[in-house]
C-alpha cells in the first residue's frame, strides 16, 4: 500500500498531494516551530506570530490538530481557556519543519536577490 502511494505521488489526487498542501504553508511552518517549544494559549501565539490574522491562526490551529500534529485541550475556566500542544506525530514532523524554516533565514537575502534580478530583467522584456 505505501509503495502505492509513493509511486502516485504525482497524481493530482493522490493523498500526499492533500498532506503536502496542507502542511507546507508559511504559517503551519510557523506555529509549528513554536508550538514544538512549548504549549502556548491562543492568545500568546497570536502575539508571538505577527501579521497572522486571528482567523487564519484558528484555521491553522483546527488544520494542525485535524491532521493529529497538535493537541487542543480547553479548560473549564470563565473564560474558557485553550491550549494547544505538540503531539508526537508532530514532534515527528516538527525537526524537518525547523530545518525548512532555518534553511528560509539562511537563504532569504539570495532568494529576494534572485527574485529582483527576475522581476527586473522580466519587466525590461515587458516594456
Amino acid at each position: 500500500m505505501r509503495q502505492q502511494i509513493l509511486s502516485d505521488a504525482f497524481l493530482a489526487d493522490c493523498p500526499i498531494i492533500e498532506v503536502l498542501d496542507q502542511l507546507s504553508d508559511k504559517w503551519s511552518v510557523l506555529v509549528m516551530a513554536r508550538v514544538v517549544k512549548s504549549p502556548i494559549r491562543f492568545n500568546e501565539l497570536k502575539r508571538d506570530m505577527r501579521g497572522i490574522s486571528q482567523k487564519v491562526l484558528a484555521q491553522t490551529l483546527k488544520k494542525l490538530v485535524r491532521f493529529g500534529l497538535i493537541e487542543r485541550t480547553a479548560y473549564a475556566t470563565v473564560p474558557v481557556t485553550v491550549e494547544y500542544e505538540i503531539t508526537p506525530l508532530g514532534i515527528s514532523l516538527a525537526a524537518i519543519v525547523n530545518e525548512l524554516r532555518i534553511w528560509s533565514v539562511k537563504h532569504c537575502v539570495q532568494i529576494r536577490a534572485a527574485q529582483q534580478k527576475f522581476d527586473a530583467e522580466h519587466k525590461q522584456l515587458e516594456d
